[in-house]
């Protein structure tokens, strides 16, 4: 069965460590019947978080997609990483989504990783909702959460709830739109929750900023501007198509609160994505250049009925059934055991199986359509960034930028029978993951494994071990220390040799003086009038070279 493009999204849950992303991602899971056990992250059993060191550690390393339901609309969702070592997962998961999510701890606010996360948001113009999550916890503070998006981020967010108390007697939200409140039932963990009243206390502050919510959003509705000028009743549904809007264009970023761990307000994010974040037709359409044309623009709408075209955005080894890539499909249909053509690498490329993906399980699709994100099994040539497309219709779509390593390490393997698994190991892990590099020092004869930081290294030496059971050690890298001129010199060289006949003399005057640091050796030939023949200067300039090395 087709599923309508109007109703799909693919969103991404983006924060900084700790602010509850895979928690978040576990309740919507669970809430939307795709898990029938809530997983939690303390208990190293978060199907988000499915491989062993992610369990281990409490963290998330991998960018993981899985697919679930909510209110007939399709929601295809990408649990980020919040470790700075890990960006590239954040990075590359932006790339291809159309919406996302921001997490934040509503005890501290913008943290320094939510900001590196709103800038790679902002670079790939991602529309955004925030979710004030941990409104549980001692110190939340709803408001204060929400003003510091305005002081670091120079977000423009529009309180769309209000929390009903906080830390321990947080109950509920006052949804604005609808100036109902919802109460979580403490017995079932707020699993279940009942429309009521906005309570006595709250009214006069709900009216303010729902005064202040609909100010925010008329901007983007001249109907609901004119009536609410008006002084005209203004419907749930008008308002809600305003947010949309203001959203839609990056406008805005509607507020909302919760606290996933207890279960409260997950069942209201997960409306807010369906309502006001962008499906693939609401989403400019795609641009890319020609791969046969000169490189002319050309742009691809979110259509079946496009040529094919899709970007590979991960590189995943599976056990069972080997590389899975990951791709994000723009425009056409690919079905299974077809061909397709990586313009990036201009090179033509079957297609095996096609599989969606939950988490790590997988199940069998037979095609792949406009706004879908699967995996592919079977492209031997395709790394992260390379466009796939129809080979009579070639299009570039733009790549992604990855960042440089910042750290390196001095890597080994343990034993001889290591010593080949280790590179193949090392190559395979390259090609999952664009921001590790590997590379052998030629003054020391020493690998070196590069990366975002010691933690990205560390899970990278863990992952040889456990699946590809190769043993290495790592230490620090050795310097290989190398002699420079400092100040300047002169000297001078004779050569006299008499062997009966007329003999061999040479006569060389040389001066030194450092050169700007990394110019190397520039030699300059100061005999005037041609007085030495050239083949003489040129030996001279070699000796010069080899003393050097």
């Amino acid at each position: 069965m087709r599923q309508d493009l109007a109703a799909t999204r693919n969103i991404g849950i983006m924060a900084h460590i700790d602010a509850g992303k895979t928690t978040t991602t576990e309740r919507i899971l669970f809430y939307t019947g795709v898990t029938y056990k809530v997983g939690e992250v303390h208990d190293g059993n978060a199907v988000m978080d499915w491989m062993e060191q992610e369990q281990e550690r409490g963290i998330t390393i991998t960018s993981a997609a899985t697919t679930c339901f909510w209110r007939d609309c399709r929601i295809n969702i990408i649990d980020t990483p919040g470790h700075v070592d890990f960006t590239i997962e954040v990075e590359r998961s932006l790339r291809v989504l159309d919406g996302a999510v921001a997490a934040f701890d509503s005890v501290a606010g913008v943290e320094p990783q939510s900001e590196t996360v709103w800038r790679q948001a902002d670079k790939y113009g991602v529309p955004r909702i925030a979710f004030m999550n941990k409104m549980d916890r001692v110190g939340a503070d709803f408001f204060m959460s929400v003003q510091s998006m305005i002081d670091r981020l120079g977000a423009k967010p529009v309180i769309i709830q209000l929390p009903i108390g906080a830390e321990d007697g947080f109950v509920g939200t006052v949804d604005l739109v609808t100036m109902k409140a919802n109460i979580y039932d403490e017995d079932t963990i707020g699993a279940k929750f009942r429309e009521a009243d906005i309570p006595e206390e709250l009214k006069a502050q709900a009216k303010e900023y729902r005064d202040k919510m609909i100010e925010a959003v008329a901007d983007f509705d001249e109907v609901l501007m004119e009536k609410y000028l008006e002084g005209q009743e203004i419907t749930p549904a008008e308002i809600r198509a305003a947010i949309r809007a203001g959203t839609v264009s990056s406008e805005i970023t509607p507020a909302l609160c919760g606290a996933a761990f207890k279960n409260k307000g997950v069942q209201q994010l997960l409306d807010a994505i369906v309502d006001y974040l962008p499906s693939p037709l609401d989403v400019p359409a795609v641009q890319g250049k020609s791969a046969n044309n000169g490189g002319t623009p050309i742009e691809r709408k979110s259509s079946d009925d496009e040529p094919f075209s899709a970007l590979a955005f991960k590189i995943a080894t599976d056990p069972f059934v080997g590389q899975l890539t990951f791709v994000r499909v723009y425009s056409g249909v690919l079905a299974s055991g077809s061909y397709v053509y990586n313009s990036s690498k201009g090179k033509k490329e079957r297609v095996g199986r096609l599989l969606k993906m939950h988490a790590n399980k997988r199940e069998d699709i037979d095609e792949l359509r406009a706004g879908d994100i699967a995996a592919v099994v079977g492209l031997k040539s395709t790394l992260t960034g390379d466009t796939l497309c129809d080979q009579k219709a070639q299009v570039i779509l733009e790549s992604m930028e990855f960042p440089e390593p910042v750290i390196s390490v001095a890597i080994e393997p343990k034993t001889k029978v290591d010593q080949e698994k280790l590179s193949q190991a090392l190559q395979k892990l390259m090609q999952e993951d664009p921001s590790f590099s590997v590379s052998v020092n030629e003054d020391t004869g020493q690998t070196l494994i590069a990366g975002m930081g010691e933690l990205h290294l560390e899970i990278i030496v863990d992952r040889l071990l456990r699946e590809f059971k190769v043993g290495a050690n790592v230490g620090k890298p050795q310097v290989a220390y190398r002699e420079s001129i400092r100040g300047e010199a002169e000297a001078e060289g004779k050569y006299i040799k008499q062997s009966g006949g007329r003999g061999q003399y040479g006569h060389v005057k040389i001066r030194v003086s450092p050169s700007k640091p990394g110019e190397g050796l520039v030699f300059v030939n100061k005999i005037v009038g041609g007085k030495v023949p050239r083949e003489y200067v040129n030996a001279v300039e070699k000796g010069v070279r080899e003393s050097m090395d």
